[in-house]
């Protein structure tokens, strides 16, 4: 039998437009071992998100407010009412102990900020066929920086959390659930297309709380051609991003040689 946790936790799924994985994502988290909520958030209604929701009879909310990743992302986050708050994006999957895994390490916390997890990639081969990535090399480079927070008392450490954010984005932003009572609302700044997520770690690792980290891959993050992090890769609007993010930590020229070394690890989004 299920443990239920829908008055603790809930899913809220980002749809935009037709994406042809949004039921596999929902089935994915409807097979969870621990229930929860799950409800849909769109800024692009439309008959294809619609009749997905009726057939799993979830409700359906509309961004009518601001537009743009980080408006619909804090609309999202709106939708949830209850403490622990996952935005599940529409082409990932979640393996069925990522609710048990996420909550077991929130409920250990005496003041959760956020809890994440290790993943795996998900990518079509040369024959046309998806599989499962566990490892390349921008995996291992994001494992051994999240290294220290496999020890959970370094998890209330302001000093280790801003090292490891200094040196990159390594949470991955799917597999993060907030704990939304403790945090600052809006959560998403507009002012990126990519690195939103990582400039919203960086404003919450400042405050008093824990980063839990989840060490065991228990999502599986999708990485396709149409995807956001390829498409800003591709027109290399990251590289301004990220360096408007190292700048946060470090001096200019210092910045400009952790860039260059994080972006050739990123370009394995291509392979």
């Amino acid at each position: 039998m299920k443990t239920d946790k829908r008055q603790v936790h809930t899913f809220v799924v980002c749809a935009y437009q037709e994406s042809p994985y949004l039921e596999e994502c929902i089935r994915s988290l409807m097979g969870q071992t621990v229930n929860s909520q799950i409800c849909i958030a769109t800024s692009t209604p439309n008959r294809y998100i619609k009749n997905i929701a009726k057939k799993y009879r979830l409700p359906v909310f509309v961004n009518t407010g601001e537009k743009g990743l980080a408006g619909d992302w804090n609309f999202a986050v709106s939708c949830g009412t209850t403490p622990y708050v996952t935005l599940a994006h529409q082409d990932d999957l979640y393996l069925q102990k990522y609710t048990e895994d996420v909550l077991g390490a929130l409920e250990t916390c005496s003041r959760p900020l956020l809890a994440f997890t290790d993943y795996y990639e998900r990518r079509m081969d040369k024959d046309g066929n998806e599989r499962r990535i566990r490892t390349n090399k921008l995996l291992r480079i994001k494992r051994l920086m999240l290294f220290p927070l496999r020890f959970s008392v370094l998890w209330n450490s302001r000093f280790i959390r801003r090292c490891i954010l200094s040196m990159g984005s390594a949470i991955c932003c799917p597999s993060v659930t907030l704990a939304k009572n403790n945090l600052d609302i809006p959560i998403f700044e507009n002012n990126m297309k990519s690195n939103i997520d990582w400039q919203a770690w960086e404003k919450i690792s400042n405050k008093k709380g824990a980063f839990a980290y989840i060490a065991k891959p228990s999502m599986e993050h999708r990485i396709h051609p149409a995807s956001t992090t390829s498409e800003v890769l591709k027109n290399d609007e990251r590289k301004k991003e990220d360096l408007y993010m190292y700048r946060k930590f470090w001096p200019g020229w210092v910045a400009r040689g952790i860039e260059f070394f994080y972006q050739k690890s990123e370009k394995s989004n291509y392979n």
